[in-house]
């Protein structure tokens, strides 16, 4: 932002004086001083009306420094930038073509309201110019307005002439159409402006070979959202686009990789273009090497993903990554990073005489990178192991410190990968144990003396010597020394039940670390109880290491790949965890591989954006930082994906008649009525009826968790569902403030059954204001679980793009009984005798009217089980049994008198304090 600087009135008044002046040279050269000024931040503000004046003037010179004024200061001057609305509009139809572009340019970048619905006119005058230049100017002015006005674009037809604009004869009109049309589609994911299809893609193909670099460009990136019909169009516009990696710019030649890369998915393997096109990728990659090194790092970081996805183009470019003696860091760790990834068994000899060379350079980073890149070498190519085993120990023996550390550390891996074949090196690294100061590095080695302490005669004193220090230590290394220890009593019971003993203690009693204290509790607990499950568990045969360790995950490669040649592909992360807000970043996938038999109707759409990717519920953690984290992408209309019990999602109406009933429109079919074959939960009978009942005079049956007055207007009202083995969160959202509310996102707390959203919150239009939503949320309970006081209480937050709100709210139990609870009589009857009868709570369900067997029945519509039912001296005895979804188990006595409307109820679970909850939901299915 420019800092304001005060200017004295005597400058004012003569700049004044001048830009009044007769003298045309005089005035230019006043508008000039006016502009220097204001550049360097002095406030000329107050010259406003005195340089709107001179825009009355055929000098193209004065007429462009006094639009420059205009932008500048038409924000802070609404009022008095008006008065030039009637020379932009005279200038619009003057003769010069370039005046009439630079008036339509200008217009377009004064934002300010009370101008726009005078620019329209003109607009629409300079889509239809005789000129290309200046309807090219004018295709990126609707961009511009629409960033201002998005509802009086759309009213006034902007959009359909832009789509016009794309068959123009002019490339440049075309690139700029397509630049506008994308940029107005990115701030709207789902308006499916760029509907493309062969014959609109013709034209852009056509016109890529004529325009500028920064229109190739434009035109590239749209044409990396189309999906293909079938193979044989995807060929074809392969074809079309490699010329261009032949383009000085390397920004058109990554563009035109990303093309390539996106639709060589469609093309079978077999086909012998397929084979050619690797071999084209290949050189216009390589060339992109021999830039400057920023450019350079770039085009490494492009190259990774690259790699990853289609290590074959690279396959014979090995020499170009070999790092030169100038190269800077940045530059050699990424070189370093893909040789690794195209090392196979054709030219591991030559790599691993590099990395030994780079194992000797200056640069202690690079060298550490170095040495543990010849670990993974051996780790990714078996026949190169022994010779990698034997570089690490010649450059062990250098006894560089550093270098010592890092090959150590990459030697445990080789260990995990190849058991019992590399063991023969232990006594050189055991040497060289003193000389470790590096956490990662001292873990490593206790690794090495644990697992294989059977082989080494002294490892007892070895790691006693680190216990000395145990305290000092790192977690990391604390850790690491405690499962050693314990391998080694395992190994070794009778020489070291000392050592055993004196770090179980250390760790237990001494340490403030819960990781630590938790880890020597469970080993001392196994230890004491079942030591021979305490060797199967610690001693237990460790799977191997996988050859990559680092790659991306593929369908974040997959996504990654689709944005080749932006910044995302520099970071390595998706848009949406690095674009603030992430509104309008839509998530993109390559498309299926197909044949050419494939059916005619797909991909009718043409340019319908690729499938979204899968929905990822983040990890919990931090309520408010895992909200800030999710990805925030608007939702597709595709949704979740249905859960396992085939319950259809889409379809459901959480409001029985929806809105219609609201105003007095009966619906015939009840949503909460029970489907053949399927119990219906009683306890939801209750709200079902009611909503029915109160919704004929608008009265909506629903608890308000969140009240507007503490959400900035959002309310949230809702209750719980369980149907077909679903737990479900019924919202109704309201807006009931005065601006739109989008991007929404829920998030849990962790509470005392794992409750959790089995997707992202499904609000798929933005909420405008006094709308109403409603919104079924699929919960599942496998989140991570922490007590609740209450124990069914359940903290929530709820994001849109105004705040993040929180609020608390209470689930019947009763959700969480599972379909299969109903217990064998011989384990009933086991089990009840198992549990402790301190364990046993008691209670009185006062005022029930039903007998036993329509209890039983009305129950077991909310998966609360009859396993047997005697009678004795007149009082009916009902033995029940319930499962939660977290696998505990409640056993339950229901004790029925004819003609008693109080009932006794015993309750006997391992988890008593569960009980309280268990009998409010049997008085409330019982009572309603």
């Amino acid at each position: 932002m420019v800092c304001s600087v005060s200017i004295c009135a005597g400058e004012i008044f003569e700049l004044k004086a001048e830009l009044n002046s007769d003298k045309k040279e005089k005035k230019k050269e006043a508008v000039k001083k006016v502009i220097a000024s204001m550049t360097v931040g002095k406030d000329v503000s107050a010259l406003f009306p005195d340089v709107v004046n001179c825009m009355q003037t055929d000098n193209l010179e004065l007429k462009k420094l006094v639009y420059l004024y205009l932008m500048n200061y038409a924000k802070s001057q609404p009022d008095m930038a008006i008065m030039a609305v009637n020379t932009f509009v005279k200038d619009c139809e003057d003769a010069n073509p370039l005046i009439r572009a630079l008036a339509v340019r200008t217009m377009g970048c004064i934002r300010v309201d009370k101008i726009t619905e005078y620019l329209c006119e003109p607009l629409r005058k300079c889509l239809k110019d005789e000129d290309p230049y200046v309807r090219k100017t004018a295709a990126v002015c609707v961009a511009k307005l629409h960033d201002i006005n998005a509802q009086l674009v759309e009213d006034q037809g902007f959009l359909d002439t832009l789509k016009d604009l794309i068959s123009d004869s002019n490339p440049m009109v075309v690139a700029n159409a397509v630049a506008a049309l994308s940029e107005i589609a990115e701030s709207h994911p789902n308006s499916n402006l760029l509907d493309l299809n062969p014959q609109s893609i013709n034209k852009l193909l056509t016109a890529l070979n004529e325009c500028t670099e920064w229109g190739q460009i434009f035109i590239l990136d749209c044409l990396a959202n189309y999906t293909p019909r079938d193979d044989r169009e995807s060929q074809s516009i392969c074809e079309r686009v490699t010329p261009r990696l032949s383009h000085a710019n390397s920004a058109v030649v990554l563009s035109a990789v990303k093309v390539l890369m996106k639709f060589m998915e469609m093309l079978p393997k077999d086909l012998d273009y397929y084979s050619t096109l690797l071999k084209k990728l290949a050189p216009p990659l390589v060339t992109l090497l021999s830039a400057e090194p920023e450019l350079q790092y770039v085009a490494l970081r492009n190259i990774n993903l690259i790699v990853q996805k289609r290590p074959e183009i690279l396959k014979h470019e090995m020499k170009v990554f070999f790092v030169k003696y100038n190269d800077p860091i940045y530059v050699k760790l990424e070189k370093l990073d893909i040789m690794i990834r195209l090392a196979s068994q054709a030219n591991i000899a030559q790599v691993l005489a590099e990395l030994k060379e780079y194992a000797t350079e200056v640069d202690v980073d690079f060298v550490r990178k170095a040495v543990r890149a010849i670990g993974r070498c051996a780790i990714k190519v078996e026949q190169s192991a022994e010779r990698c085993v034997s570089t690490l120990l010649d450059l062990i023996q250098t006894k560089v410190n550093y270098v010592v550390q890092e090959a150590i550390v990459v030697i445990k891996d080789i260990f995990r990968k190849y058991p019992n074949k590399y063991e023969s090196v232990i006594a050189t690294l055991c040497e060289n144990l003193d000389s470790l100061d590096e956490p990662e590095a001292r873990a490593a080695m206790i690794w090495i003396v644990g697992e294989y302490a059977e082989r080494i005669d002294n490892a007892d004193e070895l790691l006693e010597s680190f216990l000395e220090g145990f305290h000092d230590e790192s977690t990391q290394v604390q850790l690491q020394l405690l499962t050693a220890i314990v391998k080694l009593f395992l190994k070794k019971p009778t020489e070291t039940q000392e050592l055993v003993q004196q770090v179980l203690s250390l760790a237990t009693q001494d340490s403030d670390n819960p990781d630590l204290r938790d880890r020597g509790y469970i080993y001392w607990r196994l230890l004491s109880t079942d030591p021979v499950a305490a060797k199967e568990v610690v001693l237990a045969e460790k799977p191997l290491i996988s050859e990559e360790t680092d790659l991306i995950e593929p369908t974040l490669l997959e996504e990654l790949i689709c944005h080749i040649g932006t910044l995302a592909s520099v970071y390595h992360k998706p848009p949406s965890a690095f674009v603030e807000g992430s509104r309008g970043v839509m998530h993109k996938r390559l498309p299926a591989r197909t044949g050419s038999t494939e059916s005619p109707d797909v991909g009718a759409a043409g340019g319908s954006a690729p499938e979204a990717a899968p929905s990822i519920i983040p990890s919990q953690g931090d309520l408010l930082g895992d909200l800030l984290n999710l990805d925030m992408a608007p939702p597709t209309t595709s949704g979740p994906p249905p859960p396992s019990t085939g319950m259809q999602m889409g379809g459901m109406d959480l409001l029985g008649g929806g809105l219609d009933s609201l105003v007095g429109i009966s619906h015939s079919v009840d949503p909460y009525a029970a489907t053949p074959g399927q119990p219906v939960n009683p306890f939801w009978v209750k709200w079902s009826l009611q909503t029915v009942i109160r919704r004929s005079d608008g009265i909506l049956c629903l608890q308000v968790w969140l009240p507007a007055m503490k959400a900035k207007g959002l309310e949230i009202s809702g209750t719980f569902a369980r149907r077909a083995g679903v737990i479900q969160m019924e919202l109704i959202l309201t807006n009931k403030a005065m601006s739109v509310m989008t991007d929404f996102a829920i998030q849990f707390n962790r509470n005392s059954f794992g409750l959790a959203p089995a997707g992202p919150l499904q609000v798929l239009t933005p909420l405008g204001p006094n709308q109403t939503i409603e919104v079924s949320l699929p919960l599942s309970t496998v989140g991570p679980v922490m007590k609740m006081d209450p124990l069914n209480n359940l903290q929530v937050a709820v994001k849109n793009n105004i705040d993040v709100f929180y609020f608390s709210c209470q689930y019947p139990i009763s959700m969480l009984f599972v379909e299969d609870g109903k217990m064998e009589r011989q384990v009933f009857l086991a089990t009840w005798k198992d549990i402790p009868n301190d364990n046993e709570s008691q209670f009185q369900i006062k005022d029930c009217h039903l007998n036993s067997d329509a209890a039983s029945s009305k129950l077991q519509g909310s998966n609360i089980f009859t396993i047997a039912k005697r009678t004795v001296e007149g009082q009916d005895m009902l033995y029940m049994s319930i499962k939660l979804s977290n696998g505990i188990w409640v056993l339950a006595e229901l004790r029925v008198q004819a003609g008693n409307p109080n009932y006794t109820i015993s309750l006997k679970c391992r988890a008593p304090e569960v009980s309280q909850c268990v009998f409010q939901c049997y008085e409330a299915v019982l009572k309603n």
